[in-house]
């Protein structure tokens, strides 16, 4: 058996050498970083204030954004630190602790969309019994088995992984992933790999399924309808299915990029691959959704209004102070 390595710390390998670049690395992260974090807590914070957005379709736009703020705080904060680093080693439990954190914001993620998904179809195909369907403990019941779902199973899946010996320390990843530390097991991982096979079935392919199906009926439904009504199903209908195809292009990118041999991808198209499902959705789903739903698109520019008053009246009140003490 090959030795065991027993090391309190993990290598992250994927990191480039790009000397000075390395600084307007920091600049253009710690930026992107900071517009992910205002975005979504205005978009929580909207939501939150106006009495008009206490809706199920909105209240999961919120999660939504928590669910980005989490999972980004997970990720950035270690990053720009190892970007200004020449050694880019993590503690086992901080590897562990950013292995749950990112995993769960993936599982979440998805399972908050099929409850969007869910909204929309109800909203659409039954209009008429929307309210008595969609009501506050519907909305609960989602929501509770949306975040309690994958938090289970990833705390059953990690804690099999933490258990597993290990034969070296080298993680091909700008982040810590489950499926590197697997790789590194020195025994076989049939259980493992049984347990995540149903797990991803459960958690994964499911609310994918249900995601699919629902819009199979809403397209289905609008089918035969007027024009007007589709443009409004659409106008609906698109934020979320934008969101949903952002979410599982830069996840499947991910996904497939862990089946390749790293070694004859280039390091950098590699890292953009691997870290897009944790940046590109939390950038844009802002975007999105306050860009397309007019409900939010306009309370976001009463915020920009008064933002634009206070400024224009404190720099009236400067000038007649100084106008003032001239005389």
């Amino acid at each position: 058996m090959e030795n065991i390595t027993v090391s309190f710390y993990l290598n992250l390998t994927m990191f480039m050498n790009i000397g000075h670049y390395r600084y307007p690395t920091f600049v253009f992260c710690l930026l992107l970083y900071s517009f992910i974090v205002s975005a979504n807590f205005t978009m929580i914070l909207i939501i939150i204030r106006e009495r008009t957005l206490h809706e199920p379709m909105y209240v999961f736009i919120a999660f939504l954004s928590a669910n980005s703020l989490y999972g980004s705080t997970s990720f950035f904060p270690r990053f720009l630190m190892d970007v200004l680093s020449d050694i880019h080693l993590i503690s086992r439990p901080a590897c562990f602790t950013q292995i749950y954190v990112i995993h769960t914001y993936a599982f979440y993620e998805l399972t908050t969309l099929s409850s969007m998904a869910y909204d929309r179809y109800v909203a659409v195909c039954h209009p008429l019994h929307y309210h008595r369907k969609m009501n506050s403990k519907t909305v609960y019941t989602l929501t509770f088995f949306a975040w309690v779902c994958p938090a289970c199973y990833l705390s059953v899946s990690l804690f099999m992984i933490v258990r597993l010996p290990l034969c070296g320390n080298n993680i091909q990843k700008v982040y810590c992933a489950s499926w590197n530390i697997v790789k590194l097991s020195c025994v076989t991982t049939a259980v493992n790999d049984i347990v995540a096979l149903l797990g991803a079935i459960a958690v994964a392919f499911l609310p994918f399924g249900c995601i699919l199906y629902t819009y199979l009926r809403i397209v289905l439904a609008c089918w035969k309808k007027s024009s007007e009504v589709r443009r409004k199903v659409l106008q609906s209908c698109l934020p979320h299915v934008i969101s949903f195809v952002i979410y599982s292009i830069t996840s499947f990118s991910d996904t497939a990029l862990n089946r390749q041999n790293l070694e004859e991808i280039n390091p950098f198209v590699a890292v953009i691959l691997s870290v897009e499902f944790i940046i590109i959705p939390p950038f844009l789903n802002p975007l999105v959704y306050g860009l397309k739903l007019p409900e939010i698109r306009k309370h976001i520019y009463k915020i920009f209004l008064y933002a634009s008053d206070h400024k224009e009246k404190q720099n009236s009140c400067t000038a007649r102070s100084e106008s003032t003490l001239i005389m």
